[in-house]
């Protein structure tokens, strides 16, 4: 008897209980919702105040509708080489937003600001990169931004007759090395060094020389070589010659390259967060310290519901903020609903601009750090 009073109280009380967890959910499901906040059509910002155990993170998001917004990639000073701020790139291209993107050479040399890996902007390879990592491939179509997160790599060939040399693009030119530069790099090429150059117009060799920082054509390009392959390059230098570039790019899966051959833009990160939305069993392209020490993090994922998100984690700040590490990102990046994620350059590049201001607290001690690249937000016209 006891025990079916006990079923009937709790039967009696089973409407109210049932109410009681559809009110706690709303609440949740509402607190979620209002975490994000509208600024403009299509661009919704949330600063969120997070716990890994007793450490905080504060992390700043941007949700992106593609229908309304547009994505583009921009390299410092609109050349191959250089630094400049993502604030001072975004002010430049009048965006309502940017965060930093791909990982670049940072020192003193007049290379600093090299993409160091693959990166295309409108259209044109400004770096190739050899090694397999995660690449953002963007394209602005009429109605809507397309965009696809895969592992990438890249390489780049020189068809001469029948002799075919691989090359890199747009950075410094080591011993045996043969490189091309393109007008995105400058209005000549490196001086330093013994060299050969070739000068390339409309696909047949224009003219060659015996020395390094020759002109770089607007509508062609110039191949240098330095060592071993001065002797290959003039073998090959023949006056009016034909010359192909050929570029070879390989997907980490069987995703169709559809996207790849029209994207517009495509700049690398380094680890795979998600994809399909399902957590890679560890981060093996990167260094032990790299993916689980907590740093600050710069990230971009797709949502289920179609939308983009872009993600800045705050960190070395004691007490303020720690940051995150790689399996940490993706996990908060899963229960946001993302299906595909890649972490981009983070540390001291950490930066989130919006609304004319940088929204985040960048790590360096003497504020927002130059960078090579970012991805800046703009509004698509109404129609």
């Amino acid at each position: 008897m006891k025990k079916k009073g006990l079923h009937r109280t709790l039967f009696a009380q089973f409407p109210l209980l049932v109410f009681t967890l559809c009110v706690l959910c709303g609440l949740c499901v509402k607190t979620n919702a209002q975490t994000f906040k509208q600024l403009h059509p299509g661009v919704e910002y949330a600063q969120v105040e997070h716990k890994l155990g007793s450490d905080p993170v504060k992390i700043n998001l941007l949700r992106l509708d593609p229908k309304k917004v547009r994505l583009d990639v921009h390299h410092a000073l609109d050349k191959a080489i250089g630094l400049e701020t993502t604030s001072s790139i975004a002010k430049r291209k009048n965006a309502v937003a940017a965060i930093n993107a791909g990982f670049f050479r940072l020192d003193k040399s007049e290379f600093a600001g090299d993409s160091s890996s693959v990166l295309r902007i409108d259209g044109s390879l400004i770096s190739d990169g050899t090694d397999l990592h995660p690449a953002i491939l963007i394209f602005n179509g009429h109605a809507a931004t397309e965009v696809g997160i895969v592992g990438l790599t890249h390489q780049s060939l020189i068809k001469v007759g029948t002799k075919e040399l691989f090359f890199g693009t747009n950075r410094q030119r080591k011993n045996n090395d043969l490189v091309e530069f393109t007008a995105a790099f400058g209005e000549s090429t490196p001086r330093e060094g013994k060299c050969f150059e070739v000068i390339v117009r409309k696909r047949r060799i224009h003219s060659f020389s015996d020395s390094c920082g020759n002109a770089i054509p607007r509508e062609g390009y110039v191949l240098s070589a330095a060592g071993e392959k001065i002797e290959t390059l003039k073998n090959l230098a023949l006056p009016r010659a034909l010359v192909d570039r050929h570029y070879w790019t390989g997907m980490d899966d069987a995703r169709p390259t559809e996207l790849f051959n029209k994207a517009e833009d495509i700049v690398s990160g380094r680890g795979l967060l998600l994809r399909d939305g399902q957590i890679p069993n560890g981060f093996k392209e990167s260094n032990k310290s790299f993916a689980e020490t907590r740093h600050p993090r710069t990230a971009v994922a797709k949502l289920k519901d179609g939308k983009f998100l872009m993600m800045t984690v705050d960190g070395r700040q004691p007490g303020v903020s720690v940051g995150m590490s790689l399996q940490e990102l993706a996990e908060y990046l899963f229960s946001l609903g993302a299906i595909d994620a890649m972490n981009l350059d983070g540390g001291g590049s950490t930066t989130m601009f919006l609304d004319g201001k940088v929204v985040n607290t960048p790590s360096d001690k003497e504020g927002e750090r130059k960078i090579g690249d970012a991805i800046v937000v703009t509004l698509r016209k109404k129609k």
